[in-house]
């Protein structure tokens, strides 16, 4: 397939940690943040709740891309305990009680993202998958955190690349889906639509989170 370089994208999502992880691709991009219901269905897995919602917001965003030709880009993340997805902490007692409950331990996020092209029709999702091991943080280091603001619009109550509170160090896998955006399966959407981004993409996020990844060659490789 010939690859055509340098796509224009739509993003739709108002995250600005997407925004500045999609900046590492060198792709030209646009914003149409996309509204839609997020509750989970009685029954429904993490990974299906996560695929669904990254369709039901590239869906919603497509009319946007039909009128620019521009590619559709959506993203959900979610943060799964076992069996149990944790949103976005609408208080500070939940923000509290998720931070509790993932400290000294591993969970799992996952991260599923639809790009359609509205020229041809043709869509492509992909989801990516994080054991992410959480520190032993202090209650003090918790309640300092939670005064900060940051836990309110974050799934599972964290941002990993908090600085300041550095809740949990991914040791293996993929970073930058964690922060919302995992980009070698972006990389890999791309391709199986027929375009390339210009920039080298793994060695940007490599570089930009000071991380060797060691799933990068078999994500692209499509054997993950």
């Amino acid at each position: 397939m010939t690859h055509t370089p340098n796509p224009t994208i739509l993003l739709a999502s108002g995250s600005p940690r997407r925004r500045e992880l999609l900046g590492l691709t060198g792709l030209r991009f646009a914003i149409a943040p996309a509204d839609i219901d997020e509750a989970v269905r009685p029954g429904e897995s993490a990974v299906a709740y996560t695929i669904r919602l990254s369709r039901e917001k590239a869906a919603a965003a497509l009319p946007a891309g039909r009128a620019t030709g521009a590619l559709v880009l959506a993203a959900d993340t979610t943060v799964v305990d076992g069996e149990t997805i944790l949103g976005k902490p609408a208080d500070a007692d939940e923000a509290r009680a998720m931070l509790v409950r993932l400290r000294g331990r591993a969970h799992q996020v996952y991260t599923a993202l639809t790009l359609i092209d509205p020229v041809t029709g043709r869509s492509v999702t992909e989801v990516a998958c994080t054991d992410v091991p959480m520190r032993r943080y202090t209650d003090a280091e918790i309640e300092a955190y939670i005064a900060s603001g940051d836990p309110f619009d974050k799934a599972g109550g964290y941002a990993i690349q908090n600085t300041a509170f550095h809740p949990a160090e991914v040791r293996s896998g993929c970073v930058a889906n964690v922060v919302g955006l995992p980009l070698c399966h972006l990389v890999r959407a791309l391709r199986a639509l027929g375009f390339e981004p210009p920039a080298d993409v793994p060695r940007a996020c490599q570089d930009f989170h000071r991380y060797d990844c060691d799933v990068t060659d078999a994500i692209l490789a499509g054997r993950l």
